[in-house]
């Protein structure tokens, strides 16, 4: 694909907000490579790195972030990817890449914050992306553009390069079609960085070597509380078919409750808003118009959130994260809908706070708990809204998951089904 037409499709699509001038000048040029979007808040020489916002515009990175000096030689970085705005929002807008739209209905949600990295693979501008996820925005993306993306538990991919929404929470992730490249990603970037504080040195296991193990014994546990309450039904139709295909390739399903869960999302928000308010307190006060206004609006919530708040917020991180352990005694991956709703109206995105609680509601468990989550395509809704199945499991078993992804892919044809972008360009 050539750089004009790349170019041609994202002046509707968005996905984009810088591209490379010099990629592909002929059709298929790069083909030889691995070609791969980037989000904009993780540094890459030679490109901007404004994380979206019109005053970081101008902020050329003198070096790669760590994840994007490990690439192997043969992959090709075609742009950097747009995001919902500091990477702080659920509907992928910014005040310079602008909304980017979801190829599979223009008047829905590509959901966020890494929506321009899911809409640049879903619409084939490139073949794989790298994302970050602090409470879903790797995952929520993946599901609503049918693609799959993984947030590898905190610490095992390092974040030196990124602008952070959390320090605590967030990771890069890889993003693709396929569990295959995705795993393939994930191998070549992962492992300790001694620059990055959070970075944690255990072993990497190998993944590739290891998709095509099956899930022969695989016990997945069905969540009876919490991750199903008022999910669209057919997102449940969708998500339990796939445990059944799952079931049918020698997994066994077990029914299991998770202790804790109901003030997770809550104390996760708490925790974020408080570290964006001291990350970006002085540019609102100093320079607020440079903000877009409901990013702002969001941060300026950090304002109200009190000591005692945040350490009740992190005595619940505590106690969630504990009696995940006896859960994954039990069973060794969690199987649920990574959202319990399909991509949103743009329409409905204007509450931020609200279109921001409903995707990220299954999403934030994981986050919360440092362990690692994969969304996978699964099915589509009656309107053609694609369904995006969870698989979580323990700290540092991303090897497990994404064997279980590819087990699931390799029994099912949902994650090959394109949108049809020729309506958009007619």
């Amino acid at each position: 694909m050539t750089i004009q037409t790349i170019k041609d499709m994202n002046q509707i699509l968005r996905a984009f907000i810088f591209l490379d001038e010099h990629y592909g000048s002929t059709p298929l040029a790069a083909a030889r490579g691995f070609t791969l979007s980037v989000k904009d808040n993780i540094d890459v020489v030679g490109f901007p790195a404004s994380a979206g916002a019109s005053w970081l515009q101008q902020s050329l990175p003198t070096q790669h972030a760590t994840a994007i000096a490990r690439l192997p030689a043969n992959v090709k970085i075609v742009g950097k990817a747009n995001l919902a705005e500091l990477a702080f929002g659920a509907r992928t807008f910014s005040s310079v890449g602008g909304q980017c739209i979801n190829p599979w209905n223009t008047e829905h949600s590509p959901g966020g914050s890494s929506g321009g990295s899911a809409v640049s693979i879903a619409a084939n501008l490139c073949r794989a992306s790298l994302g970050t996820d602090t409470g879903g925005s790797i995952r929520v993306p993946a599901a609503f553009n049918n693609i799959c993306g993984l947030r590898p538990t905190f610490g095992r991919i390092s974040n030196t390069g990124v602008l952070p929404v959390s320090e605590y929470h967030d990771t890069i992730g890889p993003m693709a079609k396929t569990v295959t490249d995705v795993a393939w990603l994930y191998e070549a970037i992962a492992g300790y960085d001694p620059l990055d504080p959070h970075s944690v040195n255990t072993p990497v296991e190998p993944v590739l070597s290891r998709l095509t193990h099956g899930v022969q014994g695989l016990r997945i546990g069905i969540p009876k509380n919490y991750y199903f309450d008022n999910a669209n039904q057919d997102v449940v139709t969708a998500v339990m078919a796939a445990a059944t295909t799952l079931e049918q390739a020698g997994a066994t399903l077990i029914d299991v409750s998770i202790p804790a869960i109901d003030d997770v999302s809550q104390c996760l928000s708490q925790i974020l808003f408080a570290e964006m308010w001291g990350r970006f307190r002085e540019r609102l006060e100093t320079a607020p118009n440079t903000m877009d206004p409901s990013i702002a609006a969001r941060i300026r919530l950090g304002e109200h959130v009190s000591g005692s708040d945040y350490a009740t917020a992190m005595a619940c991180k505590a106690r969630f994260k504990h009696g995940l352990q006896s859960i994954y005694g039990m069973v060794d991956v969690l199987l649920s809908p990574t959202s319990p709703h399909p991509a949103p109206s743009l329409d409905d995105g204007k509450n931020m706070a609200e279109a921001v609680r409903s995707m990220t509601r299954n999403t934030y468990m994981a986050s919360m708990a440092s362990t690692p989550a994969l969304s996978i395509p699964c099915g589509f809704t009656h309107d053609g809204l694609p369904i995006g199945l969870q698989l979580e499991a323990a700290w540092w078993q991303e090897a497990l998951l994404l064997r279980a992804g590819f087990a699931f892919q390799d029994k099912t044809a949902f994650h090959k089904a394109e949108p049809n972008l020729s309506a958009l360009f007619n």
